[in-house]
């Protein structure tokens, strides 16, 4: 809202540092405003509460102020004044695509738009055009970036459901007790698609308890509304608005229903034709053959039955895994504790929020044995990036750093970013000294096919650029792909050798899934890389991994399986 009433970026920037500060704290910000008890029931004085909410890095006095009223009545005058000033439905306008604040306050202030509908009928009538600075293409931009607006769907990033999911189980678990023989969720989670329509669990319990369990269900905190409590199933809507389902069956149903309400569609109606094959009915509970009962307690006695090995979740998409599965040629596929190091992380010296040795420690903290520290190149001027005089500084405190540290390795690397025009922003002689060199595009990403190809080809037959980071741009549910011709892209990689990266960032996920089987179909490698700005960020490797086991990806497929002094040797940079 201070952008769209154009208040100076100094103070957008401060909301901005302190809501990222606050995203990032170890523990609830309450506790820190309480002096560090969460759940005490009284509020803090006003002194003591701003005092303490100063102690978050990025917080001033004027906004810890603000925080102290929000926590203390619920309320924010400051943001209620401001809403007043703006209509809802500008903000609205700001969920288009290339609509920015100073556009969208253009929008209604000049020509009185304050929703998406009467956008919609201005650019279509060629009233957009009409504005200074204006013209067909910036209404076409509109046009195409509301329609794919109204292409966005209500499902939810994976990286939102599962945390939820898991404190779901916990908190049935804790109210349950040993009444509960198994809980699991089910459906697009458990083949850990990258966005979560609704959400299913199932409950393995001795009949006497099922009501009790649907009956607790109902009740957990987090829950607003109940849909539907029967028999064998309770439905409700959770405060965050997902639809939850839980199915609470006796053990010897439990196979069955597991592989059932797995997934995918398409995979059931393929195993449930390769049982009427073998003489069997199948459905969610049970085999059927003529007047015989067959229950199966776990999943793999399913497949068995079927003659086939058991099926990991995540290929459950019935995309040729039943025929792997016959032949014996499943994958074994990647898992987190596969991977060595981290070659895409940011620091301080870009937009991350955490200094190179706090990102290192971290990283080395969850098991890892090296990272590149790949900043922005100041060729991206938003990220605060690295030109070729503060790379060098850059450089001595990552050697400082490596003599400090034991059994981990920070390396030299960089985000390069790619110009509009194909050329790049950093010269040769400091690209020659990386350790790695990622390049990627940021800007101009709605130029045209060939355009945006030929930009990117001509990156990857650079001697010096390794791998092109999160190759296709998108941002799941907010930003479509560019156009970039991802089958000249791999040619070229297997011309080149240059890397296509799988960016595990949950809002990318990028490459996806049919991608990384494509690669994988032409024998090219890939590294798997977190994009941490953040050392919390390095929890996304978890997605990215699933991500690439989407991708029938295996340890071998992907380089940062590898000791340092292994992965280096494929680089292109290293290779005779």
């Amino acid at each position: 809202m201070l952008d769209v009433l154009g208040e100076n970026s100094f103070k957008v920037n401060a909301y901005r540092r302190a809501a990222d500060a606050i995203q990032h704290l170890d523990q609830d910000v309450r506790a820190v405003w309480q002096g560090g008890d969460a759940a005490s029931p009284e509020p803090v004085e006003a002194a003591s509460g701003v005092k303490n909410l100063r102690t978050i890095a990025g917080v001033g006095e004027a906004i810890a102020s603000k925080l102290d009223e929000l926590l203390r009545t619920g309320e924010m005058g400051y943001y209620r004044e401001l809403s007043e000033q703006v209509p809802a439905g500008v903000l609205d306008i700001l969920k288009v695509p290339d609509v920015g604040p100073k556009t969208a306050a253009r929008l209604w202030r000049e020509l009185n738009i304050t929703t998406l509908d009467q956008l919609r009928a201005a650019a279509e009538q060629g009233q957009v055009r009409q504005l200074k600075g204006m013209g067909e293409k910036s209404e076409a931009k509109i046009l195409a970036g509301l329609a794919a607006l109204s292409r966005k769907t209500n499902r939810r990033l994976i990286s939102t459901v599962y945390p939820f999911a898991q404190a779901v189980i916990a908190q049935m678990q804790e109210t349950c007790g040993s009444a509960i023989h198994q809980i699991t969720y089910a459906g697009s989670l458990r083949r850990m698609r990258a966005t979560i329509g609704d959400l299913d669990f199932l409950v393995s319990a001795d009949a006497a308890h099922h009501a009790d369990i649907l009956e607790a269900f109902t009740k957990l905190p987090r829950v607003e509304t109940v849909n539907d409590h029967g028999g064998t199933k309770a439905s409700v809507i959770a405060d965050n608005g997902l639809q939850v389902d839980l199915r609470v069956l006796e053990p010897k149903h439990w196979g069955c229903a597991l592989v059932y309400f797995t997934g995918s569609k398409q995979h059931n109606i393929e195993i449930r034709g390769l049982a009427q094959e073998q003489g069997y009915t199948l459905n969610e509970y049970r085999f059927g053959q003529n007047e015989r009962e067959l229950f199966c307690e776990t999943e793999e006695e399913v497949y068995q039955k079927l003659g086939l090995p058991w099926i990991p979740p995540e290929l459950r998409e019935a995309a040729g895994e039943i025929e792997a599965a016959r032949a014996g040629a499943l994958p074994r596929l990647i898992e987190l504790g596969d991977l060595k190091g981290d070659l895409q992380t940011h620091s301080t010296w870009s937009d991350g929020q955490m200094t190179i040795e706090q990102m290192a420690r971290a990283a080395q903290a969850r098991g890892l044995k090296y990272i590149a520290v790949t900043d922005h190149s100041s060729g991206l001027g938003i990220t605060r990036g690295v030109d070729a005089t503060r790379i060098k500084e850059q450089w001595a405190e990552i050697d400082a750093l490596n003599k400090r540290l034991r059994g981990f390795k920070v390396l030299k690397g960089l985000e390069l970013e790619i110009r509009a025009d194909g050329s790049l922003d950093m010269p040769d002689e400091i690209l020659a000294q990386l350790d790695i060199c990622l390049a990627s595009t940021h800007t101009a990403q709605k130029q045209p096919k060939e355009k945006i190809t030929a930009r990117v080809v001509k990156a990857m037959r650079h001697p010096h650029i390794d791998a092109i980071a999160h190759p296709t741009g998108r941002l799941i549910e907010e930003r479509e792909e560019t156009a970039l011709d991802l089958a000249e892209a791999m040619r070229v990689a297997q011309e080149t050798g240059t890397l296509l990266e799988v960016d595990g960032a949950v809002e990318r996920l990028d490459l996806d899934e049919v991608h990384i089987r494509r690669l994988k179909q032409l024998g090219l490698k890939t590294i798997l890389d977190s994009d941490a700005h953040h050392a919390d960020q390095f929890e996304t490797l978890f997605y990215g991994i699933h991500n690439a086991r989407r991708g029938w990806a295996e340890a071998g497929d992907v380089l940062n399986t590898l000791e340092w002094a292994q992965l280096k040797k494929h680089l292109k940079r290293n290779r005779r």
